[in-house]
């Protein structure tokens, strides 16, 4: 297993950025990660974003957005070709899960999505929570009848919350391989009422996790959804867990 190049959800830090923008890139930076996945700009252009980003010598893995529509496609293939991604990311809730029909119909959505991509050099992924997995459909997690469904596009598998909901996050990814580009990286008690703390200060066994993803795996993906300790301090100490375990390389 090699370390894997670090990168962070900047939801984690979604409080503090909609204050100082530019001052928590730069904490970001100074921590060492390589990579930010943008969940929006916070009232920043592409362009601006672009420019400190590349001033920090950060590199974008990626970004949460909406589902790619007819309506919505080029903004967001302009936005990723400012920021230097390929990798899109969208997500279901609760509902889109509770049946085989539901999984089924998210899936068909998803195709048709990642077909409004097609030949932009950009891709469409799905990012899960605990409800597709703390169910089955004839012996298949909801996860597993989506996938099947919608060839089109890649996992962003969050391995806590498959761990929230009840299953293994290494048979996962053991399962879906070269299908999960990236890895979402967050630890806590497991338990989805409960706030989360940094990553190597919870349940989840990490060299187990990580040491199962594949060659292609491209970025580690940090994310703390919310921290009862500074959200900060937490992210950086999630760095240095995973650098120093030899899980991730950051840039020191």
């Amino acid at each position: 297993m090699k370390p894997f190049p670090i990168s962070i959800q900047l939801y984690s830090v979604r409080e503090a950025m909609a204050k100082d923008f530019t001052g928590v890139l730069k904490q970001i930076a100074a921590m060492g990660y390589v990579g930010v996945e943008f969940a929006g700009l916070h009232g920043k252009t592409p362009k601006e974003a672009r420019a400190l980003i590349d001033d920090l010598g950060l590199a974008v893995s990626s970004t949460h957005g909406p589902m790619p529509t007819p309506e919505n496609v080029n903004e967001i293939i302009d936005t990723a070709k400012i920021l230097g991604y390929t990798r899109h990311i969208s997500g279901f809730g609760p509902p889109q899960f509770e049946t085989k029909e539901k999984a089924l119909e998210a899936a068909a959505i998803v195709e048709k999505a990642a077909a409004l991509l097609k030949g932009t050099g950009i891709t469409l992924g799905v990012h899960n929570h605990w409800w597709e997995f703390d169910k089955s459909f004839d012996g298949l997690y909801p996860y597993d009848v989506f996938m099947k469904a919608a060839p089109s596009a890649f996992g962003e598998l969050d391995t806590y919350w498959v761990t929230v909901g009840g299953a293994d996050p290494v048979a996962v990814i053991k399962k879906y391989g070269k299908r999960l580009p990236l890895l979402h990286i967050k630890d806590g008690p497991a338990n989805k009422e409960l706030a989360m703390t940094a990553v190597g200060g919870g349940k989840l066994d990490w060299p187990s996790i990580i040491g199962a993803a594949p060659a292609t795996l491209e970025w580690l993906v940090v994310e703390l959804d919310r921290c009862d300790t500074d959200m900060i301090e937490a992210v950086a100490q999630s760095y240095r867990y995973l650098t120093s375990k030899g899980l991730a390389k950051g840039r020191k």
